[in-house]
């Protein structure tokens, strides 16, 4: 890969000067028409050798566009905030909205090949980190990402060439570090490294182009002329019309999980004070040693409308330190979230060591309202499965613990809740006119959940289906789960 890069290439100063004017001039014009659209946005990756120019190309773009519309992003070692949750939330965080660009050096990639290219990690990892790449670099993809990614490459002769020059040069002499120093000495191996990564995450999705970069001005019209043409590639595309999306009215099947639940299953007043009582008791003294065992936790509730969500959520905040907690009630998505990937809002959201992060609602909105009421693709909602169970093995990973309740009624109970919603005055704010809409699909949700379970519900982070009918039912078991959740975390 890198041997085509290497055959010298140069551009005159007059070709460069009959060229470089235009190619500003539609660049800028170019990012105007994307802050218009605002139907995609851009990052533009920068990678590659150690003194290969990477800064002055990154230079060069923020003059020759409107560096207002521009984020610079550079990832360093991890923040102790950082450090404190999954390693990939830094990054989803810092996505650019619909309309902007982001430019990033010092990326997702870093990390996988100094540590490869040091031996701190065998081969096995180093590609499992790569298809992590490639399946973040896929979603941002389908999620009208424009990802161009630049590998400035140079040989061992001239990267040492240059290191010594800014050393020598008393004004840039701070630009060459020990660091900078000890990869020069492991250049074979970051070369063979860095080769292995690049044909393996170069994909149709984000492909990789290396530029030869010895030449500066050769370097410059290369990035400058790449990125012109895949943004007018992509505002051309941008303007022809997508069809509006279909909404789907998946059938349940007979005796699919739901059906099987006995919803008969109650707990008298007594009983219940009890055991209630106990689990809180469990749940405030184990969410203490969250912070000591390197773990948080993450609680995801959905379910049917008036199923008992905001209740059971209650009973287990009633039990946890305001101060270790935080509720998310998810309702549809702001402007800022809809410019975004759908799982920027619930990745930036994710707790730091110590804390718990309750969903009201959450990601699986994806594949059950959205999926139904047509606000998504059928692709969109098809590929959202794999794209969550990438999210939440990510987030066990790195030391989450990850439950997900879905606490289910019956058509005849919700009913029966929505009446008496409607007919008592300190309740009406509960119900509108969008639940009476969507318990008149009722059997799609069901056949939507049921999908959900089956396709989303893991090791890690099993589905546990609360038989809701009776609310005490309910409370106890989400509690005691929640309560052996934790015990687990203890006893490690």
């Amino acid at each position: 890969m890198f041997e085509t890069a290497e055959i010298g290439s140069e551009i005159d100063k007059a070709t460069y000067a009959q060229q470089a004017p235009e190619v500003r001039a539609r660049l800028l014009a170019a990012q105007t028409q994307l802050g218009a659209n605002a139907n995609f946005s851009t990052i533009i990756l920068i990678g590659g050798v150690e003194g290969a120019g990477k800064t002055e190309t990154v230079n060069v773009l923020l003059e020759w566009m409107d560096a207002r519309g521009i984020r610079t992003l550079t990832y360093g070692a991890p923040s102790e905030d950082e450090a404190s949750r999954p390693e990939y939330w830094r990054y989803w965080r810092s996505l650019p909205p619909k309309g902007r660009m982001a430019i990033i050096f010092g990326s997702w990639y870093t990390s996988p090949i100094v540590e490869r290219a040091f031996d701190r990690e065998d081969q096995a990892r180093f590609d499992q980190r790569l298809d992590r790449i490639i399946d973040f670099e896929r979603m941002l993809s389908n999620e009208n990402v424009l990802l161009v990614k630049f590998w400035m490459h140079i040989a061992k002769k001239e990267q040492k060439k240059r290191l010594k020059q800014l050393s020598r040069d008393p004004l840039q002499s701070w630009r060459v570090s020990k660091r900078d120093w000890k990869f020069f000495d492991r250049y074979d191996e970051f070369r063979k490294v860095s080769e292995h990564a690049l044909r393996r995450t170069s994909t149709g999705e984000a492909p990789w182009q290396i530029v030869e970069a010895t030449d500066e001005r050769y370097r410059t019209l290369t990035v400058t002329k790449t990125l012109l043409g895949a943004l007018e590639d992509r505002l051309a595309a941008s303007k022809v019309k997508a069809e509006k999306p279909k909404a789907s009215f998946p059938k349940p099947r007979p005796n699919n999980v739901l059906r099987q639940l006995d919803m008969k299953s109650s707990l008298d007043k007594k009983e219940y004070g009890k055991k209630v009582l106990k689990h809180q008791g469990k749940i405030a003294r184990l969410t203490r040693h969250l912070a000591e065992k390197g773990r948080s936790m993450v609680l995801v509730f959905e379910g049917p409308d008036a199923a008992g969500k905001g209740g059971a959520i209650r009973r287990v905040t009633g039990s946890m330190d305001a101060r270790a907690y935080e509720v998310n009630s998810v309702a549809a998505p702001t402007d800022e979230e809809r410019a975004r990937p759908y799982l920027w809002r619930f990745w930036r959201n994710i707790p730091r060591i110590g804390r718990v992060c309750i969903f009201d609602r959450s990601w699986y909105g994806r594949v059950l309202v959205e999926r139904i009421e047509g606000f998504c693709a059928p692709q969109d909602w098809q590929r959202a499965f794999a794209e969550i169970n990438s999210f939440e093995e990510q987030l066990v990973e790195s030391g989450v613990v990850l439950r997900k309740f879905w606490i289910h009624i019956t058509a005849e109970e919700q009913l029966k809740r929505f009446q008496d919603r409607q007919e008592t005055p300190y309740k009406q704010y509960k119900i509108t006119e969008e639940d009476w809409r969507n318990r008149a699909k009722w059997e799609a949700y069901e056949a939507a959940a049921v999908d959900m379970f089956e396709k989303t519900s893991t090791e890690e982070a099993p589905w546990v289906l609360i038989e809701g009918n009776d609310k005490n039912w309910a409370r106890v078991k989400l509690l005691k789960t929640v309560a052996a959740a934790l015990e687990g975390v203890v006893e490690e």
